[in-house]
């Protein structure tokens, strides 16, 4: 409790130091505000509880990563279907399926073959597949997808044409020529997803 209070101080310094006082099993020697903050060592560091949360971040992070691309409504929740997975990803998903299913919106897990229509979840150790047949139309999405990276491409020709010309770079304004990395920078990153999610929708079908 000692322990919460400071890292909880300089957050709300009153309440905190108010029950500083009154938890006292005996009088405190020095107030809440001139305790020291606590420093740990690496002894508490637990490697397997650390790769076990970093794989179901991992999953959670790469479910949601389809579901946008595939522009998936965001409360729908959707089955998932276990491809393949080693002892360790079954341990993990044993024991954090109620956060995956919540923060991944999954509604149920099975085992088998991926489903026709569904894009693939890789894991470390393994597979996952996310059925998408008859919850988006992949035609639809295909041609937005399609018409959003032509519309990039033709900005980022732009931005490279002037970023190209020697009379653009010497006479802008600096912070004008960083704007115009920075949004080259931004549009590429945007092209490489709908890249992605459209080679997602190339399996499907």
């Amino acid at each position: 409790l000692d322990q919460c209070l400071i890292l909880l101080h300089p957050i709300m310094p009153f309440i905190t130091e108010e029950l500083w006082t009154l938890t006292a099993k005996a009088p405190r020697d020095t107030m809440l505000v001139h305790m020291s903050w606590p420093t740990y060592g690496a002894e508490l560091i637990d490697e397997n509880a650390d790769r076990e949360i970093n794989w179901v971040i991992a999953l959670i992070e790469e479910v949601r990563s389809a579901r946008a691309e595939m522009h998936v409504p965001v409360g729908l929740k959707l089955p998932l279907v276990l491809v393949a997975l080693d002892g360790a990803g079954r341990t993990a998903w044993a024991r954090n399926a109620a956060m995956l299913q919540r923060l991944a919106r999954i509604d149920s897990l099975t085992e088998g073959p991926a489903p026709k229509g569904s894009v693939l979840i890789p894991v470390t150790g393994g597979t996952f597949a996310l059925p998408l047949d008859g919850v988006i139309d992949i035609g639809a999405e295909k041609a937005r997808l399609t018409k959003a990276l032509d519309k990039l491409a033709k900005d980022i020709g732009g931005l490279k044409g002037r970023l190209g010309n020697p009379k653009f770079v010497a006479s802008a304004p600096p912070e004008v020529v960083d704007e115009t990395r920075e949004n080259l920078s931004l549009n590429e990153a945007e092209a490489g997803k709908i890249t992605l999610a459209l080679s997602r929708l190339a399996e499907i079908g």
